[in-house]
Formats: structure tokens, C-alpha cells, sequence
């Protein structure tokens, strides 16, 4: 009667158990997975919105308060805040080419969302929305500031002493870009590999 039992299978036998084990393992992994990559998702959105947030606030403040007043020094000549409205990319290049950095904005966007369904890696996340965060920032201003849609001027106000006058946008464009530069060169792959090459 045992022998018959365990022919057939019953709860009672050890091999039937680990099958059943293997296929709760197998049938968890993937669960695990979804829910490490729902995670990182939530952290890039949540780094992106932060960034936009403060970048929007920021540009609000400074068309509000500092647009047509004098600069304001914040440590001597050194740094200060300077209102000004910028045609280019970051940092003030390429003023004759609003459209194409417009565009190019745009692009990136929608790499970073196709980026976004593979992410397995936080400091991915992180990286990804930082330059998402930034990206949308400067293309609010491209799309809903004069002199018109897709043509719209960048505010930009932080101007340390020898540089190009910048944003909290451009900022956050910068850091993201260092950021997948230093994980590149470690190796770490958005979807959490890490390879030696």
C-alpha cells in the first residue's frame, strides 16, 4: 500500500515534496523580480519628479523675483544670480538650434521610459531620473515659454564667476550623466548585471 502511495504521489513522500518546493521557488523568482523592478521604477519617478519640482519652483521664483532686477551675489564675486533666458542646450551652447535641442530633450525621454521596463539597478534608477527630472524641466520651458512652442527660451539663473549661467535642470542633466559615466566604468548594467569588460 505504501509503495502504491508513492507511485501515485501522495503529500506524504520526500521526493514529491521537493517538486513542490522547486515549483514554489520557480513560481516565486519571477514575482521577486516584478517587484525589485516595480521598485526601481518608483525610484526613478520619484528622483525624476523631485528634480522637476524643484527645477519648475526654482525657475518660477527666479521670473517672479530676479528676471529684470540686478544680479544678486550670493559670495561675492564669486557666485551669484543672474536671470537670464537661454535659446541653447546646457550651460548656454548652441543657441542657434532650439528646435533640434528640443528634440533632442524629447528623445531622451522616451530612451529613458524604454530604459525603465529593463531596470533592475537603484543607482540606475537614481541616474536615469536625474536626467529625466532635468530633461523635462529645460523641455517645459522649450514648449510653454516665448517666443513660442518648441522655440521656448530656458531660464537660467546660477552664474559662478569664468562659467555659463545654469539651471537646477541642467545641474541634475550633469550629475545624471556623471553618475552613468562612474557606473559604466564599474561595470553595473541598468538591469543589475555587472560584467568585467
Amino acid at each position: 500500500m505504501a509503495e502504491a502511495e508513492r507511485i501515485i504521489g501522495t503529500p506524504d513522500t520526500p521526493d514529491d515534496s521537493g517538486e513542490h518546493t522547486a515549483a514554489a521557488g520557480a513560481r516565486q523568482a519571477p514575482a521577486q523580480a516584478r517587484a525589485g523592478r516595480g521598485r526601481r521604477i518608483a525610484v526613478l519617478f520619484a528622483v525624476a519628479a523631485f528634480a522637476y519640482a524643484l527645477d519648475l519652483i526654482s525657475k518660477t521664483l527666479v521670473v517672479a523675483k530676479l528676471e529684470g532686477h540686478e544680479p544678486i551675489k550670493l559670495v561675492g564675486d564669486l557666485l551669484e544670480l543672474h536671470a537670464i533666458r537661454n535659446p541653447g542646450a546646457a550651460f548656454g551652447f548652441g543657441g542657434a538650434f532650439t528646435v533640434i535641442f528640443t528634440l533632442i530633450a524629447a528623445a531622451v525621454i522616451v530612451v529613458i521610459m524604454r530604459l525603465a521596463r529593463k531596470l533592475y539597478s537603484f543607482p540606475w534608477a537614481v541616474a536615469l531620473g536625474l536626467l529625466l527630472g532635468g530633461a523635462l524641466g529645460n523641455l517645459t520651458d522649450r514648449i510653454f515659454r516665448a517666443p513660442g512652442v518648441f522655440e521656448g527660451q530656458v531660464v537660467d539663473f546660477i552664474a559662478p564667476k569664468g562659467f555659463a549661467v545654469f539651471n537646477l535642470a541642467d545641474s541634475a542633466i550633469v550629475c545624471g550623466g556623471i553618475l552613468i559615466v562612474l557606473l559604466s566604468f564599474r561595470g553595473l548594467d541598468p538591469d543589475g548585471t555587472v560584467h568585467k569588460d
